[in-house]
């Protein structure tokens, strides 16, 4: 029987797009959970570049980098696809992927701004939240793909949850739900798959943590 072992920490979107993407498929895994200010050994060995979670670990063999690991998990399980077998449908799939991991910086960028650098990043989120309702959920789909999630949801996830909490973190209101009726839409669908529901990092633990976090780095940028 295959060991399947996944080295994360607990509030990473990108650690937490593999999860669901095992548990959709149904594969029993073992989490390490690390801490990114003291990294494992083992952590550093399996992913000596980026020494960044998460790294899947499947029979001894280490696969780094969230969107690469979903297209493995996907190719060794191919029960409950997470990509379409269409290869056109699958084109546009991996385009809207492409996107979404060109747009997570955003969340650091926001993060850690503030003043006129902030206004710059809440900039940025409001266009990308604007081609997503645009361009990416047209046509009445409950999720990107359909009526079924699939890897492009689990792309954009950093939308649906921590884009709140980031919010919260900052101080401001950039997601309007009367603005971005689909993209409001979509949270709501892909919330409310149970798998993803029962396997989200708390809000108010995250907010907490981040907040602490921002109010030292921002303390530290002005001395």
């Amino acid at each position: 029987m295959a060991v399947v072992e996944l080295f994360g920490t607990w509030f990473s979107p990108y650690a937490y797009r593999v999860i669901w993407a095992l548990k959709l498929k149904g594969i029993s895994y073992e989490y390490i959970e690390e801490d990114i200010r003291n990294k494992s050994p083992l952590l550093l060995q399996y992913n000596p570049i980026h020494k960044k979670v998460p790294v899947l670990v499947h029979d001894g063999k280490p696969i780094c980098e969230s969107t690469v690991i979903l297209q493995y998990i996907d190719e060794i399980w191919p029960q409950n696809p997470l990509l379409p077998a269409d290869p056109y449908d699958r084109a546009v799939a991996l385009f809207w992927i492409k996107f979404a991991d060109d747009k997570v910086y955003l969340m650091s960028k926001l993060y850690q701004a503030d003043g006129e650098e902030q206004r710059a990043a809440v900039k940025e989120w409001l266009e990308m939240l604007e081609v997503m309702e645009e361009h990416a959920l047209i046509g009445g789909k409950k999720f990107f793909g359909g009526d079924e999630i699939n890897m492009v949801d689990i792309a954009f996830s950093f939308v649906a949850h921590w884009l709140g909490v980031l919010e919260d973190v900052v101080g401001l209101e950039i997601f309007e739900p009367h603005k971005f009726p689909r993209v409001s839409s979509w949270i709501q669908n892909f919330k409310s798959i149970p798998l993803i529901k029962e396997n989200l990092p708390d809000a108010d633990k995250m907010s907490a943590f981040s907040k602490h976090g921002r109010e030292m780095m921002l303390a530290s940028k002005s001395n």
